[in-house]
């Protein structure tokens, strides 16, 4: 599984003119999910991320987490962020898992989101055409990879 983390000041995914989610001050967090991962990858990803440190603290240093801020979480499928451009100039996204797979693993990293925070995790619609948008706080943006734990 694959994560793009923005930390944000709102933002909200849109689908077919309607907003169908948004949050405040909090995580904005793109979803990747290849056919290699399973509910380990989506444990110790949901895990990283509510700890994650990223919020500044009373001194402006990056040291609060989005559960310390009682910040909001916003998650969105997105099966690009698997694309293979070593060959050509056109993406293959044959490692991006089937949606048969993708989606129940989409849906209990959402849960497990909503475990960790005591919150409702908005999220887009797996699948869908959506707009999302943002303000960007910071900006701060991050990638983390289940398949490499650095």
């Amino acid at each position: 599984m694959r994560i793009v983390i923005q930390r944000v000041s709102r933002a909200s995914v849109t689908i077919d003119r309607k907003i169908n989610g948004e949050i405040g001050k909090g995580l904005l967090v793109l979803l990747g999910i290849e056919e290699a991962d399973n509910q380990t990858d989506a444990d110790w990803l949901a895990a990283k991320l509510v700890n994650l440190r990223i919020f500044d603290d009373e001194n402006g240093v990056m040291n609060r987490s989005v559960l310390d801020i009682n910040g909001e979480i916003m998650v969105v499928s997105q099966f690009t962020l698997h694309a293979l451009t070593k060959k050509g100039n056109r993406p293959s996204y044959i490692k991006a898992a089937r949606p048969e797979q993708a989606i129940p693993l989409y849906e209990y990293f959402c849960i497990l989101l909503e475990e960790n925070t005591g919150k409702e995790i908005q999220t887009g619609v797996f699948g869908a055409d959506m707009q999302v948008s943002l303000l960007n706080d910071g900006p701060v943006t991050i990638i983390i990879d289940s398949k490499n734990k650095e």
